[in-house]
């Protein structure tokens, strides 16, 4: 900061020093004039000087120290009150920026909430001629055409509950409901919501639930589960998956093996990021690249640890460790 305010003030420094040395010069060139006393009197002048910058310093910089240590937001409660009119001006200015900024930022806060109502709204309006249309679907005669039209129906309802949990989850602490969740009931659910997709495909089920109850939030358990036996179902061919519960360490664990086509090693770091899909099969359009990101973020919020484990070809084993109910009550109080 010292350097900053001698270059700030180094044309009113380098004016003072100037006349000092014009002074002395004068007193040189000029006989008249006693040499020893003016020397004396530039001495007390650049004495005197560097007192005043000294206190200059100390009193205009401290102004300037809390404008350099804010935080940037729109609190301007951290900077010193201003002292000099041109410090009040800055001042002015910056509150005049923070409320029009503040009010943007309202405007645009707004905005949002009411396309996320609207977008809320609309997937909820589509899933009634989705469901007509599912109803429809089973009363066709044709069984090839039947099950085609049923996986495209499946395509569309699983991409709207995604994007529907996709909007839901910015507020997902208000919709948190912890309790014992019944894992068995849960996960036969889920299979049997995807069990036409899983007929057409040849894939099976090996259920093997040591551990039936978890302590978690049903309805947010039941979409990680999805998510998990959607990405399962659809990158494997003729095979069972495996979905098993057991204890581990004084923890739950539920694991769901696949067969199908795996994960790349240097993938697996990535696979929750948004909108990270594959570089193995890049050009895959059917993927989002939103499951297993919203996948993570959701168990975060219900404190499950995620293990992945792949081999390309040789499939995916993903183990979600529950938190001990201790880990609950001194984190959320229960």
């Amino acid at each position: 900061m010292i350097k900053k305010f001698l270059i700030e003030r180094k044309s009113w420094i380098s004016l003072f020093l100037l006349q000092q040395f014009l002074i002395i010069l004068i007193a040189l060139l000029d006989p008249t004039i006693s040499f020893l006393p003016i020397l004396y009197i530039v001495y007390l002048s650049m004495l005197i000087f560097v007192i005043f910058l000294i206190t200059r310093y100390i009193k205009e910089t401290r102004f300037y120290k809390s404008l350099e240590e804010w935080e940037n937001h729109l609190d301007l409660a951290s900077i010193n009150e201003p002292d000099s009119p041109f410090e009040k001006i800055i001042i002015k200015s910056l509150n005049d920026q923070t409320e029009h900024l503040k009010q943007v930022a309202s405007e645009n806060r707004l905005m949002l909430e009411n396309e996320k109502d609207e977008l809320l709204s609309w997937i909820h309006e589509v899933k009634t001629p989705l469901t007509a249309m599912n109803l429809i679907i089973d009363r066709l005669d044709d069984k090839a055409q039947k099950a085609d039209l049923t996986y495209e129906w499946m395509r569309i309802h699983l991409l709207l509950d995604q994007q529907l949990h996709h909007k839901r989850i910015s507020f997902i602490e208000n919709d948190l409901f912890i309790e014992m969740v019944n894992i068995k009931s849960l996960v036969f659910k889920e299979i049997q919501g995807l069990q036409s997709w899983c007929i057409q495909k040849g894939i099976g089920f090996d259920i093997q639930l040591k551990v039936v109850e978890v302590l978690s939030d049903a309805k947010w358990l039941a979409f990680i589960i999805r998510q998990i036996l959607t990405n399962a179902i659809k990158y494997s061919n003729a095979c069972d998956i495996i979905i098993k519960s057991y204890e581990h360490d004084h923890q739950v664990n539920l694991e769901i093996i696949d067969f199908g086509r795996g994960i790349d090693s240097k993938d697996i770091p990535r696979i929750f990021e948004k909108g990270f899909t594959s570089t193995t099969k890049h050009y895959d359009n059917s993927s989002t690249g939103m499951g297993l990101y919203l996948t993570k973020k959701i168990a975060n919020f219900l404190f499950i640890k995620i293990h992945v484990q792949s081999k390309l070809n040789e499939g995916t084993s993903f183990t979600f460790t529950f938190p001990k109910r201790n880990d609950f009550v001194n984190t959320i109080g229960m």
